[in-house]
């Protein structure tokens, strides 16, 4: 080849790199690494933070009630079954009564007699105080007819007393329900024989389906800003288009501790206004709602990073990733308050970032 050609041809290839990198065709080598982090700016946001938790709703004291039997005897009929809906004083179950009839009447007999008794006492002692007064008795027979005046009173009173229980034992046979609810459970059938000694046997459970409440199991780290009052979403499975709301009612001062996690028990009253039917035992996915804080310095939280118990960011300057430390404050689910280390308006790096060495 022409030695003037090929020196001309290298001196075209110089020109067209040296005009290349001056007129910016190729990148500078910071702009490429720039790129390749997704960056937003720190601004502020309202924040409203929550704490969330698991849960499981159940019934409130004196919700759940296992109805039993006060007297001894044969089951002779079962007027409800699992499902079943009852109202206050609902007729459940009946014990053969023919015993305790019996005793009714005979308790009815008696306080006859002792009334008889009574009778015959109040005109032995009139006479008698007649007859004393003529001096015709002694005072020890006057004072005998008065005393057997007032035993026949005691007499005619326990009568009364001992009627009085047989008619109640009576209606103990008839076992009815002491709040309204759903029938939860039956333990005992018809012809079954119960003995109520010391504690009475359950015939049924009624649980009363509006009076549930939520258990959230509140970590540990979490449980210094759960305070009464404050308002709670939640959802379960079954209805899991559904918000329910309620209020924190209290919170357990000892801890459940399971599988080494540490657990404080919140109770949370519901306010089932959509009228869907909860039930104990159901789980459920809670939020509560702490203290909102408005117009706040924030950051997205996928940007801060932690490092031995401090937080920081990774701001951009002059195309490279540097570690800042931040304070933070208050969290919700997008953001975290930023107290210290940042200024508005500055671009902080969010995702992974492998930084070069400092």
């Amino acid at each position: 080849m022409n030695r003037k050609l090929f020196f001309g041809l290298f001196i075209l290839v110089i020109a067209a790199l040296v005009t290349g990198f001056s007129m910016g065709f190729f990148p500078k080598g910071e702009d490429i690494h720039s790129a390749d982090w997704p960056t937003t700016a720190v601004k502020r946001v309202d924040i409203g933070s929550t704490v969330l938790a698991t849960g499981i709703i159940k019934p409130m004291v004196g919700a759940e009630v296992r109805v039993g039997s006060r007297v001894s005897g044969i089951v002779k009929k079962l007027y409800v079954s699992v499902g079943d809906k009852v109202s206050e004083e609902t007729l459940l179950a009946e014990i053969d009564s023919t015993e305790f009839e019996a005793r009714v009447r005979q308790a009815e007999a008696d306080l006859e007699v002792a009334k008889a008794n009574l009778e015959f006492a109040i005109l032995d002692k009139d006479r008698n105080d007649e007859l004393f007064g003529k001096e015709l008795v002694s005072q020890n027979v006057a004072d005998a007819a008065a005393r057997a005046h007032e035993v026949a009173e005691a007499e005619v009173k326990q009568a009364e007393a001992n009627l009085e229980y047989a008619r109640i034992q009576l209606e103990y046979t008839r076992i009815r329900a002491p709040i309204s609810g759903v029938v939860a459970s039956v333990s005992t059938q018809e012809g079954e024989t119960v003995a109520a000694s010391f504690a009475a046997p359950t015939f049924v459970t009624i649980i009363d389906l509006n009076r549930l409440e939520v258990w959230a199991y509140v970590d540990e780290t979490d449980i210094g800003r759960i305070q009464t009052e404050q308002k709670a979403e939640f959802t379960v499975d079954t209805y899991s288009e559904v918000d329910f709301e309620g209020k924190v009612v209290a919170v357990y001062p000892s801890a459940e501790i399971q599988d080494n996690v540490v657990n404080y028990v919140t109770i949370i009253r519901i306010s089932n206004e959509q009228g869907r039917i909860l039930r104990p035992e159901m789980t459920t996915t809670v939020n509560i709602f702490l203290e909102e804080r408005e117009n706040v310095l924030a950051a997205p939280n996928r940007a801060i990073r932690r490092e031995r118990g401090r937080r920081f960011v990774y701001v951009l300057q002059d195309g490279q990733p540097v570690k800042q430390w931040v304070k933070v404050g208050w969290k919700d689910n997008e953001y975290t308050e930023i107290i210290e280390g940042l200024e508005e308006r500055q671009e902080i790096i969010l995702g992974e970032v492998t930084p070069s060495p400092e």
